[in-house]
């Protein structure tokens, strides 16, 4: 007992972790990357007043070691380590002129960048400081912006330009931005671009970008014409094999009801052996109405001439197609199914196979391979 009290005040309390980190809204909910929605990540660690420091480390330029000369003869203070962090262009550049300036003692380096205005580029460079920039400036520098951030591989500014440039597709610009969304290896922009333009080409074409592009681009236009036939013959297709569809499921639906009608009976007309009820529940088969009448037709036509009743050609049809279709013809009791299918040796191989063709399409178009009455194998 002594013993342990002696150790009992060796013994502590493991501390308390700490405190998760303060969920902050992304950057983008704060409106200093756009009007995004979705959060970038669940937790930003790096408050307000850091990026704001950021910013007033480009703005006063303090100890910046890098010239940055732009059109117009303007002139951006920056800092090589930021520079060659965030982008690997810049970095590769730096490094080069530093060899090249060894032994020359207060040489400042400098880079140009030129062939955009320059408040684009004041905003790009500001971007690589604290990963802000206004909204304004976006939307008044997006595409100058966009060409900076590939040609300077800055990914996460690409991305962000490629969103704002899409939330602002219009039929005056897209052409501009389609055409920069290329040459920028912009997938998204350049697809979501095309989508627009092939929705809208006769606005577009109407426009002096589409204009100045088939001046400059010509071989770009054709291939743009190209692409609408050839999405207009593609939703020609699409429509086809829609109505095809449609048809092949009417078919099935009719042979389900054909089956419900000699099996069961429906509303007064059903199989010798069975009694219909006069208080019967509406039939859920659409088909089924217009088959009795077919059938009612096919069992009373008087029509004697050479090629026959064309509604009785039909019914003999669908008689035929049921056999092919029918899983098990011993208890089926649809009539004549046993015997289309002791005739369909005597058939010639053409026909045969046109037979074959359509029974899979029906199959196919219900997923229906292992139901209870039709399967491939009766084929």
């Amino acid at each position: 007992m002594n013993k342990k009290n002696e150790e009992s005040p060796r013994v502590r309390a493991l501390p308390n972790p700490p405190l998760l980190p303060v969920a902050f809204t992304s950057s983008r909910q704060e409106n200093t990357f756009g009007t995004r929605k979705s959060a970038v990540r669940k937790y930003c660690c790096t408050p307000t007043a850091t990026r704001n420091t950021w910013d007033c480390l480009f703005d006063e330029g303090y100890r910046a070691d890098v010239l940055i000369k732009t059109d117009n003869g303007g002139v951006l203070y920056a800092h090589a380590s930021i520079l060659g962090v965030n982008s690997p262009v810049f970095k590769s550049m730096l490094s080069l002129k530093q060899t090249r300036a060894r032994g020359r003692c207060g040489h400042q380096r400098s880079i140009t960048v030129s062939g955009v205005p320059p408040e684009a580029v004041h905003v790009f460079i500001r971007f690589l400081y604290s990963s802000r920039y206004e909204e304004e400036k976006m939307k008044e520098h997006g595409l100058s912006l966009l060409v900076l951030s590939h040609g300077y591989a800055v990914n996460h500014l690409k991305r962000e330009c490629e969103w704002q440039l899409e939330q602002r597709l219009n039929t005056e610009n897209v052409v501009d931005i389609f055409q920069l969304a290329l040459l920028c290896d912009a997938s998204r922009l350049s697809l979501l671009c095309h989508r627009f333009m092939l929705r809208n080409l006769k606005p577009v074409s109407a426009t002096e970008g589409w204009k100045a592009m088939k001046q400059s681009h010509p071989v770009l236009e054709k291939q743009l014409l190209k692409s609408v036939v050839d999405e207009d013959i593609r939703e020609k297709e699409r429509v086809r094999k829609n109505n095809e569809r449609k048809i092949y499921m009417q078919l099935y639906e009719a042979m389900e009801a054909l089956v419900h009608i000699c099996k069961d009976g429906c509303r007064t007309i059903g199989p010798r052996d069975k009694v219909l009820k006069e208080d019967q529940e509406p039939c859920h088969y659409a088909a089924c109405k217009g088959l009795e009448s077919l059938i009612r037709h096919f069992a009373g036509c008087k029509l004697r001439v050479p090629g026959g009743c064309i509604h009785c050609k039909r019914m003999w049809q669908v008689l035929e197609l049921h056999s092919r279709l029918c899983a098990n013809s011993d208890v089926c009791r649809v009539p004549l199914c046993r015997n289309f299918k002791q005739k369909r040796r005597k058939q010639n191989k053409k026909d045969e196979m046109k037979w074959r063709i359509l029974v899979r399409k029906i199959v196919r178009s219900k997923s229906i391979s292992g139901a209870p009455f039709f399967s491939f194998e009766s084929t």
